[in-house]
């Protein structure tokens, strides 16, 4: 699943979920001894050789297929980035997605470039708050609610927040990440402006705050193993390929991206920084998800994630 020697996942046991070592196909169950407390209190403090170290050790394993992952992140803060990949800004401009214009489609596509490589020099990174209860797993299926038909996908690298990080600086940011994982940031396209009142502008509460609209993981996997500025990022619906791009294309990468969301707020050890999407989402393909769709997502060393879809009048 993953070419990581090792990542942290959480999955299910009867009636309880329990956080596990996983190395390449296999997963044994970590005791609180082996992890040092719950699993915030190891990501404000992560020893990461000590969890490396039990990978030859005693203990039981059991093939990774066997047991039923869920989100490997119990955040208590969910923040999301928005419009931070270039070339994904630029295509929606292009295409007349974000207001009318008379420009053709060249004048546009310039204009937008101008645009995002002014807000790259001068501008800062655009957040908003996503709630920690639509956060789910692999193992739960996407209900896709019935008042709209234009849900989309925006696959994104996540940041796992380490030890708390409270106005820290670009410099010092990385120190304050634990590790990434995948997010799968669900939004229904029609209810992102407001139409009764155009201007408060955007409802991102309605548009992606529906249960299970961020699918996230399956894995967790050390901040050593990733390179957040040059990692792929692809998603693909039904097994055609929709998104395809790198990190090396964000605005703000993600040293500033953590800087500049601490500066209002603590981040705490498990909360989850959303980098943005890349290009290629529905409203650019006019194609949006569907009862039976199934999205395979995949980040650099982060491993697959699956997600299907569920239209709500069958679930």
């Amino acid at each position: 699943m993953t070419t990581a020697p090792f990542a942290l996942a959480r999955f299910r046991e009867a009636d309880a979920v329990r956080i596990g070592l996983v190395a390449g196909d296999r997963i044994r169950a970590l005791t609180a001894d082996e992890l040092g407390g719950g699993l915030n209190a190891f990501l404000a403090d992560p020893d990461w050789d000590r969890l490396e170290a039990l990978i030859d050790g005693p203990g039981e394993w059991h093939p990774l297929s066997d047991v039923a992952l869920t989100a490997p992140v119990e955040p208590r803060q969910v923040l999301q980035t928005g419009a931070n990949y270039r070339e994904h800004v630029i295509q929606l401009v292009a295409a007349g997605l974000t207001q009318n214009t008379d420009r053709t489609p060249e004048e546009a596509h310039a204009f937008a470039a101008d645009m995002m490589d002014e807000r790259a020099r001068s501008g800062e990174p655009y957040f908003f708050i996503g709630l920690t209860a639509c956060v789910v797993g692999d193992d739960v299926p996407l209900v896709l609610p019935a008042y709209s038909e234009v849900h989309d996908w925006e696959l994104e690298l996540a940041v796992v927040i380490g030890r708390e990080a409270f106005r820290v600086s670009r410099e010092e940011a990385l120190d304050h990440v634990a590790g990434y994982t995948i997010v799968n940031d669900v939004t229904t396209r029609d209810l992102v402006f407001r139409k009764d009142m155009k201007e408060i502008g955007t409802d991102w509460y309605r548009a992606k705050n529906a249960p299970g609209f961020l699918p996230t993981g399956p894995l967790l996997v050390p901040a050593r193993f990733v390179d957040p500025a040059d990692t792929d990022v692809r998603l693909e619906l039904n097994g055609q390929v929709m998104q395809d791009a790198n990190t090396s294309d964000l605005l703000f990468d993600v040293p500033a991206l953590v800087s500049a969301a601490s500066q209002t707020h603590p981040l705490l050890p498990g909360d989850l920084l959303l980098t943005g999407s890349p290009a290629g989402n529905g409203q650019h393909w006019k194609r949006f998800l569907r009862d039976g769709d199934v999205m395979t997502g995949t980040i650099g060393m982060l491993g697959t994630q699956v997600v299907r879809c569920v239209g709500e009048a069958a679930s």
